[in-house]
C-alpha cells in the first residue's frame, strides 16, 4: 500500500521523522587531530569462537555530558554483527539515553544455538552464563552507560528527559477490546483462539 501511495503521489514528502529529529548528530562525528575518547573491552566466546574487541567511541557534548556515539568490533566475529553495530550506533546518537537503553534491554536475553557461555558480569568478579555473544555485548554497553551515569545497571534511564516516555513500574498491561462479563472492563481480546480478558485473565469462548 505504501508503494502504491507513493506511485500515486498521495504520500506527503517527509524528509525527517521523529527519530532523526531526536538525534544529536545525524552522522558519526569526525575526530580532529587530537583523536577522541573511547572505551574498549575484550570479548571471548569459546563456543562460537568469537574473539574480538568491543570499542565505544565517546564524545563530550556542550553540556559537559560524555556520550558514546558509535560502536565497533575488531577481531574474529560473525560479519553479520557489523549490521548490529551500525544500527546501535545510530541509536546511541538519540538525545534521550532511554532510547538506546530500550534497545539494549531487548537484546539481553537474545539466544544463540550452542552459543551460550560463561563470562564475568560487568562491574563484578562473578561469572554467569550468557545466552549469546550479542546478549553479552548488550550487557557490556549498558554497563558503560551506567559508568557514565546515563543508565542504571538494569538499562533504565538514570534521568527522565521526556523524549521517550518511560513506562511506570507496575503499569497496567490492559489492552482495549470487548466488555468482559466478569470484571466489566473493555479488555476482552482473541488470544490463542479464545476470548481472553487482559485485565483480569478471564477466558471465554474458544474456537
Amino acid at each position: 500500500m505504501r508503494w502504491r501511495c507513493e506511485r500515486l503521489g498521495a504520500q506527503p514528502e517527509v524528509k525527517h521523522g521523529p527519530v532523526l529529529d531526536a538525534m544529536f548528530s545525524l552522522k558519526e562525528p569526525k575526530t580532529g587531530a587530537d583523536g577522541t575518547m573511547s572505551w574498549t573491552v575484550d570479548v571471548l566466546n569459546p563456543g562460537t569462537h568469537d574473539d574480538f574487541v568491543l570499542g565505544l567511541k565517546e564524545i563530550t557534548l556542550p553540556d559537559g555530558v560524555t556520550r558514546p556515539y558509535s560502536m565497533w568490533l575488531s577481531g574474529e566475529y560473525p560479519r553479520s554483527l557489523d549490521g548490529l553495530c551500525k544500527i546501535l550506533s545510530l541509536d546511541m546518537r538519540i538525545i534521550d539515553p532511554a532510547w538506546i537503553g530500550m534497545k539494549l534491554r531487548k537484546l539481553l536475553n537474545y539466544p544463540e544455538p550452542l552459543g551460550d557461555f560463561m563470562a564475568f558480569t560487568p562491574g563484578t568478579r562473578k561469572q554467569q552464563n550468557w545466552p549469546s555473544t550479542v546478549s553479552y555485548l548488550a550487557r557490556l554497553i549498558i554497563h558503560r552507560y551506567a559508568m557514565l551515569g546515563l543508565l542504571t545497571e538494569d538499562g533504565m534511564p538514570a534521568q527522565t528527559m521526556g523524549i521517550l516516555e518511560t513506562p511506570e513500574r507496575g503499569a497496567s498491561t490492559q489492552i482495549k477490546g470487548a466488555r468482559c462479563p466478569k470484571c466489566g472492563n473493555y479488555a476482552v481480546i482473541r488470544k490463542d483462539g479464545c476470548d481472553f480478558c487482559s485485565a483480569c485473565g478471564y477466558v471465554g469462548v474458544c474456537g
